[in-house]
């Protein structure tokens, strides 16, 4: 049934009595909303979006109180637009074709043109109807697709984007690709979760860019496949004739603060863009009562735990937001975590030169670590340097000193390679040169013959 087809059900019919009349409404009105399912309902009678106010360009400081947002904080953004196709299951797809009075396998065609062709427009949408295209493109659906702001391309093969989003406000994202030892090749996509981040950890750059909100389900999937990123960008998957192998929420913005539309994201990698579980990784600095819920899925990705000192009076100092999480309450949860999921937990350690990276500080980390049981991971990442921050890289000598005196205590420990350092590839580095509140419109641009972000 086709969706003007649904609307003659309140067309004119002939006089009946008063109890047919009303068995008549109500079945017709039955028929109506089984026509008008949610999501086509929400298409024909668009809501107006409403952004949050820009983002506050922020200066951490090492004795900042931050606290975790409240419920109904400007955080809850709406995971899901209504409208856009990216992201949606088969199934929800097929159920969508069927709303607008096509046969359900047009939903299965829809599904491998966005997911296996990468169409960019819904008009290239060449196996489907003209009509049915049309339908969907005047009840407002997209295939929710964002323009490249801007890229870098670091000597060692990293590439660093800069997405525009639709309410002009630019996210992360960075391709990187690592050659092993035997020749093969992983692609890794590190992909944001949020418009900055309100936990303002004190050594990351997206914290001092300020927050605006959180990203939505397909804001979140197209920084990893859309296939512009490869066009705009080196040709990533052309060049190296492979796919994205490994996704890392590891970008901007603090992925537990946002559970709902990375979980749903991580759903569509994987069964839809086809990335397997163990493939996934989320990273967190830590949220109360959310690597509870994580654990709850079930999920085979792995969970990486930004601890970065091995107290709290020193986890105080680095990363504010501790002071509403202690360290013993995320150690047990990362305990649980493993004995709900077999998961391994990582723990991810950025080591700044003369605050954290001491071998009498790797020794109590290793403590801390046996302490809360033996099925836990350490990677260690030397600090990338950023413009305005009073921590420093360590040396080499450091490092492997560090690492040295946790393998002595049978702690397992790998050091993260340093990638894309001359393309700002640390976290919201890039963003910050760009913007730190919403870029001009095309009519503000006119009128200031500027096409750039705007400046704080």
């Amino acid at each position: 049934m086709r969706l003007k087809q649904g609307f003659r059900l309140f067309g004119h019919q002939r006089t009946k009595s008063s109890g047919e009349a009303s068995a008549m409404i109500t079945t017709k009105m039955s028929m109506l909303q089984h026509v008008c399912s949610v999501p086509l309902t929400r298409a024909i009678r668009p809501r107006p979006f409403t952004v949050s106010g820009a983002a506050t360009a922020v200066t951490p400081s090492r004795n900042l109180t931050v606290s975790f947002p409240s419920s109904s904080s400007s955080l809850r953004t709406p995971h899901v637009d209504p409208r856009v196709l990216l992201g949606m299951s088969e199934q929800d797809l097929q159920q969508l074709a069927v709303d607008f009075g096509q046969q359900r396998y047009r939903g299965k065609q829809l599904h491998h043109l966005i997911y296996k062709r990468k169409a960019k427009e819904i008009q290239d949408f060449s196996h489907l109807p003209q009509a049915f295209r049309n339908d969907l493109m005047e009840a407002g659906w997209t295939i929710g697709r964002s323009p490249i702001y801007h890229t870098v391309t670091a000597a060692d093969g990293t590439v660093k984007l800069l997405i525009k989003l639709e309410d002009n406000r630019l996210i992360e994202t960075v391709g990187i690709p690592v050659e092993d030892e035997k020749g093969s090749m992983r692609l890794t996509a590190c992909v944001s979760s949020q418009v900055g981040c309100p936990l303002r950890c004190s050594f990351c750059a997206t914290g001092k860019g300020g927050y605006s909100r959180n990203l939505r389900r397909h804001e979140i999937i197209e920084q990893v496949y859309d296939p512009r990123l490869c066009e705009q960008v080196l040709a990533i998957e052309d060049i190296f004739k492979r796919r994205v192998t490994n996704v890392v929420f590891m970008g901007m913005g603090e992925p537990m603060l946002n559970l709902k539309s990375v979980l749903d994201a991580h759903r569509c990698l994987n069964k839809d863009v086809q990335i397997g579980q163990r493939m996934i990784t989320i990273s967190t600095v830590g949220v109360p009562n959310t690597i509870k819920k994580l654990a709850s899925h079930k999920l085979q990705s792995t969970l990486a735990v930004s601890l970065h000192a091995p107290n709290q009076e020193l986890r105080e100092m680095i990363v504010p937001s501790a002071k509403s999480y202690p360290l013993d309450a995320i150690m047990k949860d990362c305990r649980d975590y493993f004995v709900e999921t077999s998961r391994r937990v990582s723990f991810e350690y950025a080591l700044l030169a003369g605050v954290n990276d001491s071998v009498e500080q790797a020794v109590e980390l290793a403590e801390l670590l046996h302490e809360w049981g033996r099925n836990y991971h350490v990677n260690l990442i030397p600090f990338n340097p950023i413009e305005g921050s009073e921590y420093r890289r360590p040396y080499k000598k450091a490092v492997l000193a560090f690492a040295g005196a946790l393998e002595s205590r049978k702690v397992t420990v790998s050091i993260r390679q340093t990638r894309g350092l001359d393309a700002s590839a640390a976290c919201g580095q890039l963003r910050n040169n760009f913007q730190k509140n919403p870029l001009l419109t095309e009519s503000d641009s006119e009128q200031s013959q500027s096409n750039v972000a705007v400046a704080c």
